[in-house]
């Protein structure tokens, strides 16, 4: 989770995280904000928020006569949306504009947001009554899903150990600044990539829209709808980012793989079909990495 958060941020992407309470979703992005010294707000998207409550509203002042703007938690860094299924469609609009646009309306008034800027939403794969799932076309708007599963026994045991000893301090100390966080953004993007790994994303996206071409006939009545062109888009810009965090100047089709599943994992809607069979989206994907000719 840690790497994936740390391509996500220097990828200028967003982030969706769904897993089980408890995972430390939460203390992950808190931990993060608290090393790079820069703002953080959480939200939690409860059924009766409103989109005022994200992003702030107007409030008429009656000494001075006039409306002033009262900003809202989203005039931050780094923004932990809590549960964001369980909002109405109204405010996850609101947030999804501050994603896309890096900008806020409110009133007349257009506000830029701070840089760097980065949402990271949680979604719990249970409960389910009550909650307002969001739509394809605004969860294509995260640049990666990541799915939490619970720690291994070793870790476990860690855990527990740092969590129920005498003493319980936080030892995270701010080691970047704003600023840096910009400019190693600049340098992702100066990674060089080789026309032969952006031929290999053009293909792995379009083996998931067209199974046929690719030698994967039995996929066509599985896949509903494939990646999008931001799906290549985010999975370049991914996969130059694992490789600065790997120190190397240029892509490799490792590299792609690595963050190949987590930005196809939302992006691929799966039919009736599929559901039926219990064929999941990880499996989709794995046949496909499988399949496409690696360079």
């Amino acid at each position: 989770m840690v790497q994936k958060l740390l391509v996500a941020l220097l990828a200028d992407g967003h982030i969706l995280l769904e897993g089980m309470p408890g995972l430390a979703k939460t203390l992950a992005i808190k931990t993060l904000s608290d090393v790079v010294h820069v703002g953080f707000s959480r939200v939690q998207f409860t059924p009766d928020l409103l989109p005022a409550d994200l992003i702030g509203t107007m409030v008429y002042s009656p000494r001075s006569e006039e409306f002033s703007v009262k900003k809202g938690p989203i005039f931050s860094n780094f923004i932990l949306a809590d549960e964001i299924n369980r909002a109405p469609a109204k405010v996850q609009s609101a947030l999804l504009e501050a994603m896309q646009e890096r900008q806020v309306t409110i009133g007349t008034q257009t506000f830029k947001l701070p840089e760097p800027f980065l949402v990271l939403a949680t979604m719990n794969p249970i409960e389910q009554e009550g909650t307002y799932p969001l739509p394809e076309a605004q969860t294509d708007r995260f640049m990666l899903k990541v799915v939490l599963d619970y720690p291994r026994k070793e870790e476990e045991r860690a855990i527990i150990r740092q969590n129920t000893g005498v003493v319980r301090e936080s030892n995270v100390q701010k080691v970047i600044s704003p600023t840096d966080i910009v400019n190693a953004r600049k340098l992702v993007r100066e990674v060089y990539m080789d026309e032969k790994i952006e031929q290999y994303i053009v293909d792995i996206t379009g083996a998931t829209r067209t199974p046929d071409q690719y030698k994967l006939n039995d996929l066509s009545s599985l896949i509903a709808f494939g990646g999008s062109p931001r799906a290549s888009i985010n999975m370049a810009l991914g996969a130059k980012a694992y490789a600065f965090t790997k120190r190397r100047g240029y892509v490799i089709p490792e590299d792609v793989r690595a963050v190949c599943p987590d930005v196809l994992r939302h992006r691929i809607g799966l039919t009736y079909e599929a559901e039926a069979e219990n064929i999941n989206v990880k499996e989709v994907i794995d046949r496909v990495l499988n399949t496409v000719e690696v360079p």
